[in-house]
């Protein structure tokens, strides 16, 4: 009775924390469409964010001073991915822009001391089909089982940017490399229970000069 009620309150946890993340996601995304684009990203956002333009920076730099679109981006999460403990969780899915431009994004979120969530990634990109997405987002979450070599976490004061984060329990992981040529890849990783498996690699072109 006891192993079923502890597999029974993980469920429980599991399902509560997709739901808390999904739901964090649309109320970012409608906060765009009624209070501004840039406006509702500054609200969400973690102190530490990160996003790129197309370099990885703080948000809070990228975003300062700018003016909310007249009309701004609509987005809704498809695929939602879980840490074991609910610590960390990435929203992916499809984005739509004025002209008939469409893309994905990639919202990487943590749970706060208080537990509200806010994101401390965001990236994605132009693409020229559509994301298929379905009316409610597929969850997937981390194996609680298993073992794998953990790293040390900390960063060094400063203007230090992060170009790598995982949960507290380090099943779901996230990465910002640079590549040769001057292109990069954001790379999200998960336990699944044998070792860590990549959910999202979102390469992303040098620059044209």
């Amino acid at each position: 009775m006891i192993a079923l009620a502890a597999l029974l309150l993980a469920g429980s946890a599991e399902h509560d924390a997709a739901a808390e993340v999904i739901a964090a996601e649309r109320a970012f995304a409608e906060a765009a469409q009624t209070d501004g684009q840039w406006t509702a990203f500054r609200r969400f956002a973690r102190g530490d964010a990160v996003m790129f333009a197309p370099n990885v920076g703080f948000a809070s730099e990228i975003l300062d001073g700018l003016s909310d679109p007249p009309i701004s981006v609509r987005w809704w999460p498809a695929r939602t991915f879980i840490s074991c403990d609910g610590t960390m969780a990435v929203n992916t899915g499809p984005w739509v822009r004025p002209g008939n431009r469409v893309g994905y994004f990639v919202t990487v979120w943590a749970r706060q001391a208080d537990g509200s969530w806010r994101w401390t990634l965001d990236d994605g990109a132009d693409l020229d089909m559509p994301v298929a997405a379905g009316e409610q987002p597929t969850v997937r979450r981390a194996a609680c089982d298993g073992e794998f070599r953990r790293f040390r976490t900390g960063a060094p004061a400063g203007a230090y940017i992060p170009t790598h984060g995982s949960s507290a329990d380090q099943t779901l992981r996230w990465r910002w490399e640079r590549e040769r040529g001057g292109g990069s890849v954001l790379t999200v990783t998960m336990f699944n229970g044998d070792e860590f498996e990549t959910v999202i690699e979102h390469r992303t072109p040098a620059p044209a000069r």
